[in-house]
């Protein structure tokens, strides 16, 4: 039933002119990191940047997205209330539950996906130290995912890359023309992520991204260009670069490179 009336919501938006209703797609936002390579006490995700903690420049634009029905913030396991209060803080309204993280990357996002709603057709798993993220990377993404079922934001690689063997000797190089660095947000069908998920944990993998769970049972990837500018807050020297990144941003609002989507 709630099918025919997204039809009929959908047919009423056309004929006003405007584009259909994006479907339900939640936000899985991963700030349960140790930062150990970050140093000192305060974890990165809570450090400020601009007058904001790294975090909520990361929830701001999952809040701004047209896409993003709802949010699930992961956090370190007993600081659930402490980050729940900082979003309030912030205006965050779409967080809809804030859970504690698991031992590995791949068990924090497990923990978020479990407080989907059950209606919700896709889900977005972003590391909150992601924080250059804007509103239209997230939808870029999206919009791929529901074409393909399965997208990443990335960027192309313009170095050459070499790939070593041993002792730290070039074995071969790369033609850079397929290499690409993935980023997040990493889009999927919720029921290919629910399956993708499950088998891997059956196979006690332990993937680095999510979009390693999906390649896994075989289902491609769409690479959706985003930008060099959606950096992952790593180390203090990131801090600065993104600092003047978002500086640079009161002046210059940020473009998307062309995407080129081709078939």
């Amino acid at each position: 039933m709630s099918n025919i009336f997204t039809k009929i919501a959908d047919l009423a938006r056309a004929l006003s002119g405007k584009p259909p209703m994006p479907p339900k797609t939640a936000a899985i936002i991963l700030a349960a990191g140790s930062s150990t390579r970050m140093g000192g006490d305060t974890p990165k995700q809570l450090i400020e940047l601009m007058d904001k903690p790294v975090m909520i420049h990361s929830l701001l634009a999952f809040e701004q997205a047209d896409y993003i029905s709802e949010i699930i913030l992961v956090t370190p396991n007993g600081d659930e209330r402490e980050y729940r209060a900082l979003a309030k803080e912030y205006g965050i309204k779409k967080v809809s539950a804030v859970v504690g993280g698991g031992d590995t990357r791949n068990k924090s996002a497990a923990n978020g996906f479990k407080k989907v709603s059950p209606d919700t057709k896709f889900v977005a798993v972003h590391d909150a130290a992601r924080c250059l993220v804007t509103p239209e990377i997230i939808d870029r993404v999206c919009m791929a995912a529901v074409k393909y079922n399965a997208a990443t934001a990335a960027t192309r690689c313009t170095d050459t890359v070499k790939i070593s063997g041993k002792n730290k000797f070039v074995d071969h190089t790369e033609n850079r023309d397929h290499v690409w660095l993935a980023q997040t947000p990493q889009v999927f069908l919720c029921d290919l992520y629910r399956a993708a998920s499950y088998i891997a944990e059956e196979s006690h993998l332990n993937p680095t991204d999510d979009n390693s769970l999906i390649e896994n049972v075989g289902h491609k990837v769409r690479l959706v260009e985003c930008g060099k500018y959606n950096m992952k807050i790593t180390t203090p020297e990131d801090l600065v670069v993104a600092g003047a990144i978002l500086k640079s941003r009161e002046t210059f609002p940020p473009t998307l490179p062309d995407d080129g989507d081709e078939d």
